[in-house]
């Protein structure tokens, strides 16, 4: 297929993940047109195939797809409030960070402009962004990502719809990424200790990535027991991660590292074990997140 066949699309935002969907759609073939706030983000994307646009009005008008790469909502809004009345009839794609509202607040914003409206998420970092098992999601009409599905795959091989629902992308990119940061704070926890004993962060490395893909094989079985809301066949129990509060203590207590970042965990196990959850799978502590704590 011939770069005259293939839809224009425009990008706006240029950081370091608006930059490589650019790259994306550039080296799909699709005619890109590109802006950002400043200027010197355009110039190697424009050594690389792109047309520059000189406002970010003139780059919306030159494209039926605009797909949006910025900070947040907020900032998405900001940035095209000039070309605001150049969307009608284009439709707009939102890759942000950001809530369930804002997505629903984005999509009334864009309707009430005249544009169909996706909100999506890229589930993975830059780099990654073309490759074939690189996730992205979507929600919002069915009509409008089948439409461009094909476009869009160019990001991504792994395209999801979610729904119809304009916020679901953004739910569930809230949703799936609550295990990032605690996640990544264990292993600059588990680094600092092997380096308070002279070792390297790296030797780690590989048993840290058994023990997140034994987590990942477990996930299936941790969402059922929710889903059903049976906890009465555990793989772990409540009260053996409670146990293990006194070995976080010993070690806060040795002085090493700090990990009082761990204690609002701590807590929830402790309140679960006082409201007679022991013997139950750990999955219940899901039970405990869904209400809110019993006032002081």
């Amino acid at each position: 297929m011939t770069q005259e066949n293939r839809t224009a699309v425009t990008v706006v935002g240029l950081g370091l993940m608006g930059a490589a969907l650019a790259e994306a759609f550039i080296a799909a073939g699709h005619p890109t047109t590109v802006w950002n706030r400043s200027a010197d983000k355009v110039a190697p994307l424009v050594d690389l195939g792109a047309s520059p646009g000189r406002t970010v009005t003139e780059a919306v008008r030159a494209s039926p797809l605009v797909v949006a790469c910025l900070s947040s909502y907020d900032a998405t809004l900001q940035a095209l409030a000039p070309a605001a009345s150049e969307l009608r009839g284009r439709t707009l794609v939102t890759l942000n960070s950001g809530t369930p509202a804002g997505a629903r607040g984005m999509q009334s914003w864009a309707s009430g402009h005249g544009a169909r409206f996706l909100d999506g998420a890229v589930k993975n970092v830059p780099p990654a962004v073309g490759l074939p098992d690189t996730l992205l999601y979507y929600g919002g009409d069915r009509a409008v990502f089948d439409e461009h599905e094909a476009t869009l795959r160019a990001l991504g091989g792994d395209t999801v719809h979610l729904g119809d629902a304009p916020d679901l992308a953004a739910l569930y990119e809230t949703a799936v990424g609550v295990p990032l940061l605690p996640a990544l704070l264990g292993f600059f926890e588990g680094a600092a200790l092997l380096r308070e004993r002279g070792l390297d962060a790296g030797s780690m490395v590989r048993y840290s990535v058994k023990w997140l893909e034994m987590i990942a094989s477990v996930l299936p079985r941790l969402a059922d027991e929710i889903d059903r809301g049976d906890y009465t066949d555990p793989l772990s129990t409540v009260g053996t991660f409670h146990e293990g509060i006194a070995h976080d203590r010993e070690i806060a207590a040795d002085g090493p590292v700090d990990i009082a970042w761990r204690e609002p965990m701590n807590g929830l196990l402790e309140r679960a074990v006082a409201e007679g959850l022991r013997d139950q799978s750990v999955a219940a502590l899901y039970e405990l997140l869904r209400k809110p704590a019993p006032a002081a």
